[in-house]
Formats: structure tokens, sequence, C-alpha cells
């Protein structure tokens, strides 16, 4: 029998999955905050659940991508949230990224309550990659919720891997962000420099880096965006990448790891949000690097 499937959170990155899964035949469940979110899902097939306790009852498997820990909570746990229609057949898939610590607690909460799986699985890959079905998906949890959900996640991935434990996914995650935040602050550092030098085209380093050492898929994204000054959204709000770093100092500082770089980048965001802008698009990042912003 098919796994009858609901999603909860159609942002962006949500709404993209959850098209991706429509085209695959999957029928998909929808509920989101905001109803006009859910509009195009259920223009291409999507069945509207009215309460997440509805959408919850109805499926075995549920794909949840909000923003952060409040969120996750108040869906959860909250007035007609999952915890009211949970049991232990079904399996809730959290992918969203937050805090481990938080994850686990809330794993064991639903866990007491109802009986049911949680795995959080993270991920990356942009909406393009949510497009593309070939989004990185790190997941903790028991192996056999892993391998029961392993077929929807795999429409939706081009790798799922099973990182450990109920909060493993989430670390995963962290790690990423520190590898991608500190990468996307440095590329607008370069192509910065390289404008300011007053004898190199920035708008060709892409080409001109392209199979080095520097180069990357990143790079090949964003120094264009970024040498052009392209800000419409594609890469994900700033605040989206500061959350998700101050999630990691938080979880350093916790653990006594040190992370100078992505410290930094961290802070570099935090300029954004203080000029304003640091719910569009992180290419906004080349604003700081424009003589009449001072810095500090």
């Amino acid at each position: 029998m098919k796994i009858k499937l609901g999603f909860i959170g159609l942002g962006l990155m949500g709404g993209a999955m959850v098209n991706r899964l429509l085209q695959k035949n999957f029928k998909v469940n929808v509920w989101n905050r905001s109803r006009e979110k859910i509009i195009p899902a259920i223009n291409n097939g999507a069945i509207e659940a009215s309460t997440v306790t509805e959408l919850t009852e109805r499926v075995d498997v549920i794909l949840m991508c909000l923003l952060d820990s409040k969120a996750v909570e108040a869906v959860v746990f909250g007035e007609e949230g999952i915890a009211y229609g949970g049991s232990k057949d079904k399996v809730l898939v959290d992918l969203s990224s937050m805090r481990p610590d938080l994850t686990r607690e809330f794993s064991k909460r639903l866990r007491s309550q109802t009986g049911m799986g949680w795995i959080d699985a993270p991920v990356s890959g942009g909406v393009k990659g949510a497009v593309a079905g070939s989004l990185a998906i790190m997941a903790g949890g028991e192996k056999s919720d892993i391998e029961y959900v392993r077929p929807i996640i795999k429409v939706l991935s081009q790798r799922f891997t099973h990182m450990g434990e109920v909060g493993a996914g989430q670390v995963t995650k962290l790690c990423n962000q520190i590898i991608v935040g500190s990468n996307i602050a440095t590329i607008a550092e370069a192509v910065s420099f390289a404008e300011k030098s007053g004898s190199v085209d920035a708008k060709k380093l892409a080409d001109a880096l392209k199979g080095g050492w520097a180069d990357s898929q990143p790079f090949q994204l964003m120094a264009p965006r970024f040498a052009n000054r392209v800000t419409e959204p594609m890469i994900g709000a700033s605040d989206t990448m500061l959350k998700d770093l101050e999630t990691a100092r938080d979880f350093a500082l916790q653990n006594k790891a040190s992370i100078p770089m992505a410290t930094l980048a961290s802070e570099t965001l935090k300029k954004l949000s203080r000029l304003g802008l640091g719910a569009r698009d992180i290419s906004e990042i080349m604003t700081l690097f424009e003589n009449k912003i001072p810095e500090g």
C-alpha cells in the first residue's frame, strides 16, 4: 500500500518540494499557516487539510519544513497540532533547521505522548535543488524509520544520509551552514577585492577560476550574481543563514568547539540585518562592500 503523505510549511522550499512530489504522482495532503501559500499546490492536485490534526490523522508520514524551533513546537504541540492526531504507526520528518538539543527534546516529547517517530532531516541545495529533486538531506533518527521514508525522500534528493540518532541531522546541517556561510562572505569579499583593484573585471572571476582550487558550485553560482548585483530571491534570506550561524555559535559554545570563520560570517550578516536587508536574498551582502556603508 502506498504511503499516505502530508506536508506542512509551504514556503519557497516547502512549496517546491510539494510540487516535486505531486509531479512524481504522490498524493499529498497540505497545510500552511498562511493559506494563500497552499493555493498553487492545491491547483496542482494537493489535498487541503483544515487543521494540522486533521492532516495528521489522514496520513502515515508528515514532512514538515518550517522556519525555526518556535514554529516547529507550535505546529507539533500547539492547539490542533500533530501531537493531537499522532500515533505509533506514524512518522514525522522534520526538514526544518533548528537546534539539535531542542530536536532531541521535541522527539522524546512527541514519542512519549503519541508513540510517533521523529526524523530530523534538514536539507541543503536551495529552491533550485528542491525543484530538481537534487537536495542533499542529512538525517537523524531510528534506522527503521529512515528506511520507511526513504522512498519518499529519494524523490526529493540526490543524497539521503543517515547520520545517527535524532539530532545528528541538525548537527550535520550546522556543519553545512558553517561552510556555506563562511564561503558566501569570502566570495563577496573576493568579488569586491577584484572590483576595487581597478584592473580586473569581477564578472570574469567565475570563468577565470573555474577548475582551480578556488572553484566550487557556490562560487560559480554566487560570484556572477554578486558581480552583477543580482538580488532577486534564489539563494535564500540573509536572516535564515544568520539564524543557523547563531545556532552553530551557541552549539559550539556548549561543546567547546572553535568556529572563528563562522563567527566572522555571522557578524557580517548581522550588519545586513541592521541595514534592514535581512529578509532579502543573501546576495544583498555586496551592499556591505560599497564605499557608502561604514564598517562596524
